[in-house]
């Protein structure tokens, strides 16, 4: 399916809680509060996009008349495992990282991700990422990849170690600098070629109760 826009997927989640707890779908006004939309036009507009792209059905004649598609099923991930967001965390062996065999699943809404290829959960432990909205316990949804931004949040393996841990990296070539997101700590700073990127957050997957 096609990617769609920030404001679709966050209209997408409304729809979907909407009907969870209400079991009819949100009218066009709904939307507009719930989503803090400046006008109904601009909800009917990315709503038809929502239908173009295939994430649900809209019949614009009736008030209600909105119904999410099969496809908009959740996408199953793995857990696997914990990452510190304190001291770094010891790292399974390699081949587990890529192993879901018997692993614990995680139900994604398709609103969160585009497929669930290289997507995978971890379970933070520790408080260092609590200024970027990541608490103990939560997790935190990771997409493989070798390479990410200066300022991006990823789970990296401090090679020497063999260990790994989540925090904000900033690479200026020879060094790198692993920086937590919480006053009390301080940014550890390695040879970049002691550093490995495994994965960057995508997404924070938090239980309420």
């Amino acid at each position: 399916m096609k990617s769609i826009s920030e404001r679709q997927k966050i209209i997408l989640e409304f729809i979907q809680d909407f009907i969870e707890v209400n079991d009819y779908p949100p009218t066009i006004r709904d939307i507009q509060a719930g989503c803090n939309i400046s006008s109904t036009s601009v909800v009917s507009y990315n709503l038809d996009k929502l239908k173009e792209t295939g994430y649900l059905d809209r019949n614009s004649e009736v008030s209600r008349g909105l119904k999410l598609t099969k496809n908009n099923s959740d996408f199953s991930v793995p857990l696997l495992g914990t990452i510190a967001a304190g001291s770094p965390f010891p790292l399974p062996d390699n081949d587990t990282w890529s192993d879901v065999n018997g692993q614990e699943i995680i139900e994604i809404p398709h609103s969160m991700i585009n497929s669930p290829d290289g997507v995978y959960a971890l379970k933070v432990k520790g408080e260092s990422m609590i200024d970027a909205f990541i608490s103990d316990g939560d997790l935190v949804i990771m997409e493989q990849t070798s390479n990410v931004r200066n300022g991006q949040m990823a789970a990296v393996r401090i090679i020497s170690d063999d260990s790994t841990t989540l925090k904000h990296v900033y690479s200026d070539g020879e060094y790198t600098k692993l920086e937590p997101a919480n006053k009390q700590m301080k940014a550890m700073t390695f040879e970049s070629n002691n550093i490995q990127i495994l994965s960057k957050v995508i997404g924070v997957w938090r239980y309420l109760g």
